[in-house]
């Protein structure tokens, strides 16, 4: 037995470094082609978000977004499959940055009330930036389609919004969604119509929203 236990072992090592090289070997292109695959991806994006700044318009065409990109169709649908995914994609990105930005505003905040105001002015500040405003403008046309086409995707990208919110909160998911339908409807009405939203208007939502909510701002 102990004459066998080391060759054992010794095979038992030599399977396992094999594996090892045998995993290296496949994961390499792997990871090559991963890296690639996420360039693309990223590249579509960048691109579209370009396009709809540069042309204002509420529906690129997909000419124009591979155009900008440098891709080909064969590199679009190996990531999408059809135009709106690629736009359910951009809505759920630029959400998602707006959610790390509202965190980053509201952790300024010392207090509850003061952190609900934050995410309000946040979000509100978006009409007048002319490159945020040009980027989200297209969304808000296209957003009850887009919901419908897509709504577990809708859903996450909203829950990306609305969870900074809740967590400040610390209350229901009722009230984090009203104070989040609240303010992105006076956002939509305003980039409908082109506009910023003036204090005036930004300091009447969080008074609205914090009464509602039972909160006093100091």
């Amino acid at each position: 037995m102990d004459g066998i236990e080391p060759a054992a072992t010794a095979a038992t090592a030599g399977a396992a470094n094999s594996e090892g090289l045998v995993g290296d070997a496949v994961r390499r292109p792997l990871e090559a082609r991963w890296a690639v695959y996420e360039q693309e991806v990223r590249r579509l994006v960048d691109a579209t978000y370009r396009v709809v700044e540069r042309t204002g318009s509420l529906d690129p065409t997909m000419r124009d977004i591979l155009r900008e990109s440098g891709l080909s169709n064969q590199a679009f649908y190996r990531h999408f499959r059809s135009k709106d995914e690629l736009l359910v994609a951009l809505l759920d990105d630029g959400r998602r940055r707006m959610a790390e930005y509202l965190e980053h505003r509201m952790s300024a905040a010392t207090d509850v009330p003061g952190k609900v105001a934050a995410w309000i002015e946040g979000v509100l500040a978006q009409a007048g930036d002319p490159v945020a405003a040009a980027r989200t403008r297209p969304f808000v046309a296209h957003q009850d389609r887009l919901a419908e086409l897509f709504p577990t995707e809708q859903r996450n990208s909203v829950e990306a919004m609305v969870r900074p919110l809740r967590e400040a909160l610390a209350t229901t998911d009722a009230d984090a969604l009203a104070v989040y339908r609240l303010t992105l409807a006076t956002l939509h009405d305003h980039l409908r119509a082109g506009t910023a939203v003036d204090a005036e208007d930004t300091a009447h939502t969080v008074r609205f929203a914090l009464a509602g909510l039972g909160l006093a701002r100091d």
